[in-house]
Order: C-alpha cells, then structure tokens, then sequence
C-alpha cells in the first residue's frame, strides 16, 4: 500500500510541475487568454531605456561616449532615487 501511495503523490507532484511549466510558457508567449482582473497594461516607452539599450550595442566605446556617461549618471541617480541638482543660473556679463 504505502508503494502506491508514493506512486500516487510522484505522478501528482510531476502533473503540478508540468501544468505550471505550461502555463508560465504560454504566457510568455502571448498564447494564454489575459486573465479576469489582470489587464495588460501599457508601459510608456522610456526614452532612457532607448539610451540604454544603444549605449549597451555599443560595448566598450560606449565608455568614451559623452552621451552614455550622461545616460548611466541618470539611471544610476534614478535608482539611488537621487533628484538631479539644480544647475546655479549662469552670470550674464551684458550690463558691464
């Protein structure tokens, strides 16, 4: 009895996996209907993820490139949930 019972619990075990597997699979690959109170939702594209996905094309140049410092100097501000600095208002030498 207690053969058939492992048995039992093995082939229950190895169902739940499969089905989970399935699942996770069709999702990613658009083929499971969206589920009820699950809603796709759009994402506005970021133009700092553009910059950083042409700055990773790249490769090393990207570290010499002005614009990709500037890009990876705002993620990283981002991130760490920085705010940029306020840049002091430049000096105007005109009433001199």
């Amino acid at each position: 009895m207690e053969g058939k019972a492992m048995a039992r619990l093995i082939a229950i075990l190895f169902l739940a996996i499969f089905m989970t597997v399935t699942l996770i699979r069709m999702e990613r690959t658009g083929d499971l209907p969206p589920l009820p109170g699950r809603e796709a939702h759009e994402q506005p594209e970021d133009p700092l993820r553009a910059d950083q996905r042409r700055c990773q094309r790249m490769g090393e140049a990207a570290a010499e490139d002005a614009d990709c410092l500037r890009v990876w100097a705002e993620t990283r501000d981002r991130f760490l949930g920085r705010t940029p600095e306020a840049s002091p208002p430049a000096m105007s030498t005109e009433g001199e």
